[in-house]
């Protein structure tokens, strides 16, 4: 397998920088569509003898003034999850969904009733986005200290890349953003810097490596030939089970599975464009692969 990788980075980083310009816009003007997780709201989970119509239940809702509800099955066709989104859950009490469900005779069991106020929505995403600052800061130490600072950046672009594309899709169709998805984000954070150490380590066996001979461009784009079968096994499978999910998994995961989904997606062709092409552009060479004379010579390889 030979693949001019490098011959089509520029290409690459050009739709890499439209697609961020265009998410960047949309979150800046459009902002993203919390869920009741972070701006506040009541969750109520029924069970029924049998199927329920959702139809009929969001008929029944709509009857209540100002309601602002989803409503969509949860783990089976016999439980539902309602979820009232308000940032002044005082003045809305779930007694109200209930008389509303007994007028029109579909009331069932109420298993949980859950009320989540806007402060601790605010707390939750405010920690959500340290949460993530942190591990990119963890992950850029790390691999300077593991590799060079310059595959500390370049894994550092392709983390940052994945993080906003996917913001950008949630923005750009108000797709709802609550604590299911921002896992998602997190999780996404790992799978791509998964790919970006795999192909960084690599890269670096080859540099080191005093029988492989050429350019730098060669070198890496032989790196990259070398672990792209790799990259589309493990992201296939893993895709596989992510369609599996998106498709059965119902509504409460529909969008926590489309995130993974399409994060995979983007983690694959970061580590192989976004990675590099910072590689490229800043100029990697065999000087900067020298070790220390205390470095140990065992090697690292993930492959």
């Amino acid at each position: 397998m030979n693949i001019p990788f490098t011959k089509f980075n520029n290409l690459g980083l050009a739709i890499s920088g439209l697609l961020l310009i265009l998410s960047i816009a949309f979150i800046s003007l459009r902002g993203l569509n919390f869920g009741l997780d972070f701006t506040g709201g009541i969750s109520i989970e029924i069970n029924y003898d049998g199927k329920v119509e959702l139809e009929d239940i969001r008929t029944s809702l709509s009857s209540i003034e100002d309601a602002n509800f989803v409503v969509l099955n949860f783990g089976s066709d016999d439980n539902i999850l309602i979820k009232f989104q308000s940032e002044d859950v005082e003045s809305f009490s779930p007694q109200t969904v209930f008389d509303q469900l007994e007028v029109d005779n579909l009331l069932g069991e109420v298993t949980k009733t859950e009320v989540i106020f806007p402060q601790i929505g605010e707390e939750l995403r405010d920690n959500g986005g340290i949460a993530i600052l942190v591990a990119i800061f963890a992950i850029l130490v790390y691999i300077i200290f593991r590799f060079q600072y310059k595959f500390g950046i370049g894994a550092i672009a392709a983390l940052v890349h994945d993080v906003l594309l996917i913001l950008g899709l949630f923005s750009i169709f108000q797709l709802t953003f609550d604590l299911s998805v921002l896992a998602a984000v997190l999780a996404i954070v790992g799978y791509s810097l998964n790919d970006s150490i795999v192909v960084s380590d690599r890269i670096r066996e080859n540099f080191l490596d005093q029988n492989q001979k050429g350019s730098s461009d060669s070198l890496i784009n032989k790196s990259l030939n070398q672990v792209f079968a790799r990259t589309i096994i493990t992201s296939f499978t893993t895709l596989l089970v992510l369609m599996a999910l998106l498709i059965a998994g119902g509504a409460a995961l529909t969008n926590f599975s489309l995130a993974l989904a399409v994060g995979v997606i983007i983690g694959s062709y970061s580590s192989i464009f976004i990675v590099v092409g910072v590689l490229l552009k800043m100029n990697l060479s065999n000087k900067d692969m020298e070790k220390p004379k205390n470095d140990p010579e065992e090697s690292y390889s993930m492959n």
